[in-house]
């Protein structure tokens, strides 16, 4: 299963030509201009690894990081800068990273330090959601708080039950599917569950992802 990275950059071409070469690489990638838009993607979605730019406008990516480890998170991060110098590198991995890579730099290295530092023995997720349920080729929605509550199936096309069943052996897949689809899914999706959701992985497809406890539900899907 491919692994996820966050882009968190502001600068417009150094973003989007990192995107485009990680998912050459078979990365799935969601991308922020900004900490604030970091954080907002941070609070809705799990991710992998972080590749953050040190220097951007408003909250620069050391306080960033600083404020994210403070919160507990331990995803693993890369820190990109165009400071050099030992004591500039210290800072960035004494405020919580774990790489630091100058610019300019060779993608090549970038994917072979981001494989390095996501942990491989992670193990794909291949449980379904909380209050999802697949028998006798149907789905079902539960309530996880009252086990007398009676599971209520999950009114599907063909389609989209064929789509769903997809993005869950094993959770994480990414499917190629219609917009129309796709958005009929999600919006099914976010009515009885507030803990997934369904994003656009660009030039690929769609993919299932869990969503934190703090969620609101009213982020852009990336």
């Amino acid at each position: 299963m491919n692994k996820t990275v966050l882009i968190i950059d502001d600068d417009d071409m150094l973003r989007k030509t990192l995107a485009r070469g990680l998912r050459d690489n078979a990365f799935d990638v969601i991308t922020a201009n900004s900490a604030e838009e970091g954080n907002n993607i941070l609070s809705r979605i799990k991710v992998d690894a972080i590749v953050l730019d040190r220097m951007m406008t408003g909250m620069d990516g050391l306080t960033f990081l600083k404020q994210i480890r403070s919160k507990g998170t331990t995803i693993p991060v890369i820190m990109l800068t165009a400071m050099t110098g030992a004591e500039n590198a210290i800072d960035g991995l004494s405020g919580g990273a774990n790489d630091y890579l100058a610019k300019p730099f060779q993608l090549r290295e970038l994917i072979l330090r981001l494989n390095n530092i996501i942990k491989s023995d992670a193990v794909p997720d291949s449980k379904l959601p909380g209050g999802l349920v697949f028998t006798d080729e149907e789905f079902f929605i539960t309530d996880p708080n009252d086990t007398t509550a009676l599971p209520r199936i999950l009114p599907l096309s063909g389609e989209e039950k064929k789509l769903l069943r997809q993005l869950t052996t094993p959770v994480g897949n990414v499917v190629a599917s219609t917009p129309m689809v796709a958005k009929r899914l999600r919006n099914k999706l976010n009515v009885v569950l507030s803990s997934v959701d369904i994003v656009t992985i660009r030039g690929r497809g769609y993919k299932l992802v869990h969503i934190c406890a703090n969620d609101d539900n009213n982020g852009e899907k990336k």
